[in-house]
């Protein structure tokens, strides 16, 4: 339905596995300001966008990038460049705690364990374990929305690896890395 509105299909997230997608809506929305989108079909990031509800349609959210900040979506951004992190954002209410939680893997007695530590922790300390060469810069993609216990939401991670933009000046580099991190700044 929404495609027949001339809407393209990359833009268009479904929100069918969620019992409750008007939580799931609402839990997405609060990253709106703070993390950048990036569309593989059309190699695009977007550092400038709106969340969408279409009226007809309650199962679906559309993501907007603004149309009069062109200069905020950043092109040619090769899907190679973008990996998924396995870290997820997750709402605190999961483990009977307030506000957001970042899972991390961790080794411990020589085997992975995957720990939720408070978000601000979480960034902070991946960061600080960050290097020039490879800095942690996360962005959502369409998927990365998923359901946990088919009522949580949850947020999964790719992140941007700058060494792979080949094809993109160093200044352009360097501007989608400070956009990320501006944004990030919230949490710090």
């Amino acid at each position: 339905m929404l495609n027949d509105l001339g809407i393209p299909e990359h833009l268009i997230w479904k929100l069918d596995q969620f019992d409750n997608h008007k939580r799931a809506v609402n839990f997405i929305k609060q990253f709106q300001e703070t993390l950048c989108v990036y569309s593989a079909p059309v190699q695009q990031l977007y550092t400038n966008y709106d969340i969408s509800l279409p009226d007809d349609d309650d199962r679906s959210m559309i993501i907007l990038p603004n149309p009069y900040a062109y200069h905020d979506t950043f092109n040619s951004i090769g899907d190679h460049s973008v990996h998924a992190s396995g870290m997820y954002i997750v709402p605190g209410d999961l483990f009977g705690k307030e506000g957001l939680f970042l899972t991390l893997r961790l080794l411990k007695y020589g085997k992975r364990v995957i720990k939720p530590v408070p978000l601000k922790v979480g960034l902070w300390a991946l960061m600080k374990k960050e290097t020039k060469e490879v800095p942690f810069l996360p962005v959502i993609t369409k998927g990365d929305l998923r359901a946990f216990r088919k009522d949580f939401p949850c947020l999964h991670l790719h992140r941007i690896q700058p060494s792979k933009l080949v094809d993109r000046s160093p200044m352009e580099i360097k501007a989608i890395q400070k956009v990320i991190r501006d944004k990030l700044k919230v949490y710090m």
